[in-house]
């Protein structure tokens, strides 16, 4: 299995990272739910300031870049409190680069995420996981993550975003 280490974004890698995931959240908050993609793009910025509304500083937030063993830079991950339950953390955001995807990285910083928010006092981690995206939700479910919720849609007839 690969192992990696978390280390705290600098407030330059933070700049960078967060223009591009809330441009990745907003596309993906678009696709699976037919928002249009400015407003999607709007809900988006307004999140990410209401969550992180003194970037890298923000209290009990981690904003980390995943490092493979030999200190490459290979991803990025956002652990913070959970939305409605204080005692635990929450899985904002995790990418790992396109090139190095598919080598048990994603795993090994969820695993990190885990042992960090265990060391942090919380009783839980949880994560939202577009309906799209199987990819995740095969990994988060052999990591032993569960379905606490599921929201559904359909496009009616005629009314098609």
């Amino acid at each position: 299995m690969s192992q990696v280490s978390l280390r705290p974004m600098t407030a330059d890698e933070f700049d960078t990272w967060a223009s591009d995931a809330i441009e990745t959240y907003a596309t993906d908050l678009s696709v699976a739910t037919g928002t249009p993609r400015d407003l999607a793009l709007a809900q988006a910025k307004e999140q990410f300031l209401h969550l992180l509304p003194i970037g890298v500083d923000t209290a009990d937030t981690w904003v980390m870049v995943i490092e493979d063993t030999t200190g490459n830079r290979v991803g990025t991950i956002w652990i913070g409190p959970h939305p409605t339950n204080e005692s635990s953390a929450f899985v904002w955001d995790i990418k790992i680069d396109e090139p190095r995807q598919g080598q048990g990285l994603g795993r090994a910083a969820m695993l990190a995420a885990e042992e960090l928010a265990v060391n942090d006092g919380r009783s839980e981690i949880g994560l939202n996981v577009f309906g799209f995206n199987e990819r995740a939700q095969k990994l988060y479910t052999s990591l032993g993550y569960r379905v606490v919720s599921t929201t559904m849609a359909k496009d009616l007839p005629g009314h098609r975003p």
